[in-house]
């Protein structure tokens, strides 16, 4: 290869041997920060947490950082297509409105929600004594 080049062999060992670059440190140094902070956040998000932290570079050199070492922002959550199927069976209506029943546990309602983390959704589900109007469940 030196021979295609037309260089000598020694210059291809001294490049061999040659120390790491400042440059490659800071890159190296930046790299652990910006792998500290990194969860869900792009580089314009991960450059203001160094700026605040102290850190004097800019956001094109973060990105580059990220890109080289393949961090991407985890952007959104993926839809999930439901295929679909038989409907689903539509409980009877016993209440008929009347939320105040004459005595306790004859009467219960229940609502179920969720809240969106980073990772999983968290489902939370109540029963209600209509008659207490207290959470039972």
């Amino acid at each position: 290869m030196c021979r295609v080049f037309r260089l000598q062999r020694s210059w291809f060992y001294a490049w061999l041997k040659q120390a790491v670059s400042n440059r490659a440190l800071e890159d190296q140094r930046l790299l652990v920060r910006i792998k500290d902070s990194y969860i869900t956040y792009g580089s314009p998000w991960i450059h203001c947490d160094l700026r605040d932290e102290g850190e004097t570079c800019s956001v094109h050199r973060v990105a580059r950082i990220m890109r080289e070492q393949k961090l991407k922002a985890q952007i959104g959550y993926k839809r999930r297509y439901i295929k679909s199927g038989n409907t689903g069976k539509v409980a009877d209506n016993l209440l008929n409105r009347q939320f105040d029943p004459d005595s306790p546990n004859q009467a219960w309602v229940s609502d179920i929600t969720y809240i969106r983390t980073h990772e999983v959704f968290l489902y939370v589900a109540t029963v209600l004594d209509l008659f207490s109007r207290r959470i039972v469940g």
